[in-house]
């Protein structure tokens, strides 16, 4: 039986759609690559981030809920809360990610992905360890039916077992109709409950063990 907690963690509003949901995360995934396609060595973080705005709002999107999130290099080891050290400019063989959350339809899409520019083996290694331990844990939360909280103990695990530092200042967070912070959620995370499917954003980020990089992924928990 689903706890009160939940209930109120899980709350919507009175135009709330599951469907809706769905394509907003979907249109939100096809801004992120259009983004992903315009982002080149030689530019700065900054000037990557001012031409994502500028792409965004060609799409149709409602707004940009959350700020747009661009690491180059070094900065793919700073949360969503830490500013970027400098303006760096994204190198020929580098690594960078992208996290963007856009209003579709009156429906929050939130999405992120890595990315290299070269050949480096750890770094790629790295890009695509972050989905593929978001996949690992969303199975693993699809057919265990674990609370967030050990949903994120098993992703540290998981992460270790790659090779991989999790960074556990991101645990997820609640999506929604907009806006969903009225709803008050909390972090993915820290749920002591089991999460329903459509609601929440699952995180992973993670830090080469040795050097100063990492990646990270998210989606929706479906």
């Amino acid at each position: 039986m689903e706890s009160m907690d939940l209930a109120r963690r899980e709350a919507v509003g009175a135009k709330f759609s599951a469907e809706a949901m769905k394509r907003a995360q979907a249109l939100t995934w096809d801004a992120t690559g259009k983004i992903a396609a315009i982002i080149k060595p030689g530019m700065r973080e900054s000037e990557a981030i001012a031409a994502s705005k500028a792409l965004l709002g060609t799409l149709g999107m409602d707004r940009i809920w959350h700020p747009v999130l661009i690491r180059f290099g070094e900065n793919t080891l700073r949360t969503f809360s830490e500013r970027s050290e400098n303006d760096p400019v994204l190198g020929d063989d580098d690594i960078y990610f992208i996290d963007i959350g856009v209003v579709f339809g009156a429906h929050e899409g939130d999405c992120g992905f890595t990315r290299t520019t070269g050949t480096d083996p750890e770094m790629q290694r790295c890009a695509d360890d972050a989905k593929r331990l978001f996949d690992i844990v969303h199975t693993h939360w699809r057919t265990e039916k674990v609370t967030g909280q050990a949903l994120y103990e098993f992703a540290k695990a998981q992460a270790e077992a790659l090779g991989w530092v999790l960074n556990l200042d991101i645990k997820g967070h609640r999506v929604s109709d907009f806006p969903h912070a009225i709803y008050k959620g909390g972090k993915l995370g820290d749920l002591a409950d089991t999460p329903n499917g459509g609601l929440w954003i699952l995180e992973i980020q993670i830090a080469h063990p040795t050097r100063a990089f990492g990646a990270f992924y998210e989606d929706l928990l479906v």
